[in-house]
């Protein structure tokens, strides 16, 4: 005898009834948001840089993120420095899901903003920074707060010798984000550069 064979045994077959209309309308929904959850969790999306978590519990100061991202640059460390350069949004290297990419790329069509920046963009990006911030040595001084920004901002000068020791002052700016503690957002790479 089989697993169901007790309806066998009872002498005639359990009647088939419709489920309830709510488990109908319910099984349907669930049905209709599987291929919604696997398109925004597996999608073809640049994804993220791999790296830690973001940074809330414990805030980093703001020199300590410019000389890890100095540290990131001098050894070429792209990843490292995608995590610590961005916007108030967060790290440049991650651009968010797969969904919130495919939703900003089809804003940027009709001119409702820009589409996520591609891992190879960034990686790009950084290393170009990496090339212009390649130094002997520095000295990163205090921040100071920049004012008028919509979110807490400050300012950090580094005086760092490149070329045969000359030494050039390079401001950068650094932004509070909500989850990622501290992001280098502006570096004055023209004073490296001129």
């Amino acid at each position: 005898m089989g697993w169901c064979s007790w309806r066998a045994v009872a002498g005639r077959p359990a009647p088939r009834q419709a489920p309830p209309r709510w488990q109908v309308v319910s099984r349907l929904a669930v049905v209709g948001l599987v291929p919604v959850v696997v398109m925004a969790g597996c999608g073809g999306g640049a994804g993220p840089v791999a790296g830690p978590a973001p940074i809330a519990e414990t805030p980093v100061e703001p020199g300590d993120i410019v000389t890890g991202f100095l540290d990131a640059a001098n050894s070429r460390d792209h990843a490292a420095m995608a995590r610590l350069f961005g916007t108030a949004k967060g790290p440049i290297g991650e651009p968010g899901g797969a969904f919130g990419c495919g939703l900003r790329r089809a804003g940027s069509w009709i001119g409702l903003g820009r589409p996520c920046v591609t891992a190879q963009e960034v990686e790009l990006r950084m290393d170009v920074i990496a090339r212009i911030l390649a130094h002997e040595s520095r000295r990163v001084g205090p921040p100071e707060r920049v004012a008028g920004r919509g979110r807490p901002a400050v300012r950090v000068e580094v005086e760092m010798a490149v070329r045969d020791g000359e030494v050039v002052r390079v401001p950068f700016v650094l932004i509070r984000t909500e989850g990622h503690g501290w992001l280098v957002e502006q570096v004055e790479l023209g004073r490296l550069t001129g």
